[in-house]
């Protein structure tokens, strides 16, 4: 299915390019009435390379970019903590003021039954918003260090014009040296609104499509970033027709014969605090469905997403199995929804209880 380079001609397990933001976390409250928040480091790729680290044991790094002051060093030193390598971060001069360069806050409070998360972005003239491809050396990374996958995503692309040109030399890159690429979709409105919104989303991901081995994105995010409607969905897609989703992905693999594996996690929101959770994955020119998880409890659903990806792709790292892969996903992606912040504190004998059946009885 996936032709992966041996471990021991590669310095890293994986990578991820992206954003790294600063999380101020209110607990229990509002953002807009709180007086204290706890911090935590989180961002889209990011948070795959920290749950490959410390849920699942594998060597991972970031590329990314960080104003040099003091809120810069608490994510890096978060970073650290989480056992991520930071050899690659790019440390830009603070200017004293964040006129130039800044890094970026991430302000999310938890939902609860009727009322859903929500998130207030502060992200303007962040570092990595400003990475240039000729920022990295990408033939040294991938050439002479060694990276057996590498993984960014839509939210990145999206950031400005140069990061999206970042992405697109990263992936080349990747595949000039026979590195795997999977890339979440991860569409933004409000981060594509200041660059050319839905338009530009589809020109910038159809760029970055043919370079993709693992593609991961629900329905709504292959029709805005790649195009391709599902027949029989409502028009604001909150419904998802299985059959006209699974008609859909024939369509993206005759268009992108080089997605090897396509992965959907499948959602039903009852509450904020309670929603049905599984996947699927297109691989070999069939569907995997993996395993249900009705009625599951949510504690801070920010990040599952990215957990279920992690999840993933050890899966198809140590098994090269499509329903070892979904399933690993799932369970890492549900544990994570157990506890609060965007990364997860699951560890791999959890996850794998999860997958064998296994219940919330107190372990002693």
């Amino acid at each position: 299915m996936l032709t992966i380079k041996p471990k021991s001609s590669c310095e890293y397990d994986m990578l991820a390019l992206g954003e790294i933001m600063l999380r101020l976390d209110p607990g229990d409250m509002r953002i807009r009435n709180a007086r204290t928040f706890r911090a935590w480091e989180g961002g889209g790729e990011y948070n795959v390379a920290r749950g490959l680290r410390r849920c699942f044991g594998l060597t991972t790094g970031v590329i990314t970019a960080l104003a040099d002051n003091d809120v810069g060093r608490l994510i890096e030193d978060l970073i650290l903590q989480g056992g991520v390598d930071t050899s690659l971060i790019k440390w830009v001069p603070y200017d004293g003021t964040g006129r130039t360069v800044r890094n970026g806050l991430n302000f999310t409070e938890r939902g609860f039954g009727i009322r859903g998360a929500s998130g207030v972005s502060d992200r303007g003239n962040t570092a990595i918003s400003q990475l240039c491809p000729e920022d990295v050396d990408f033939d040294e990374i991938f050439g002479s260090r060694g990276v057996r996958w590498l993984h960014t995503g839509g939210i990145f692309a999206a950031l400005s014009e140069t990061t999206a040109e970042t992405a697109i030399a990263a992936v080349k890159a990747a595949k000039k040296y026979g590195t795997i690429v999977s890339y979440d979709l991860n569409y933004r409105p409000s981060l594509w609104k200041a660059v050319g919104g839905k338009e530009k989303a589809r020109e910038i991901n159809r760029a970055i499509a043919p370079y993709v081995d693992v593609m991961i994105g629900n329905e709504e995010d292959f029709t805005a970033c790649l195009g391709f409607e599902i027949e029989g969905n409502d028009e604001d897609l909150k419904s998802l027709n299985l059959a006209g989703y699974e008609k859909m992905l024939g369509e993206v693999t005759s268009v992108y014969p080089n997605f090897k594996v396509i992965a959907t996690t499948l959602r039903t929101v009852k509450t904020a605090t309670v929603n049905d959770w599984s996947a699927m994955v297109y691989a070999d020119g069939r569907i995997t469905h993996g395993m249900e998880l009705p009625d599951l409890e949510i504690y801070d659903r920010v990040g599952g997403g990215d957990s279920f990806a992690s999840g993933l792709i050890y899966g198809l790292i140590t098994y090269g199995d499509a329903s070892a892969a979904v399933n690993y996903g799932i369970a890492h992606g549900a544990l994570a929804m157990t506890t609060p912040g965007d990364t997860s504190t699951a560890v791999l004998r959890e996850v794998e209880n999860i997958i064998k059946g296994g219940g919330a009885r107190v372990i002693r």
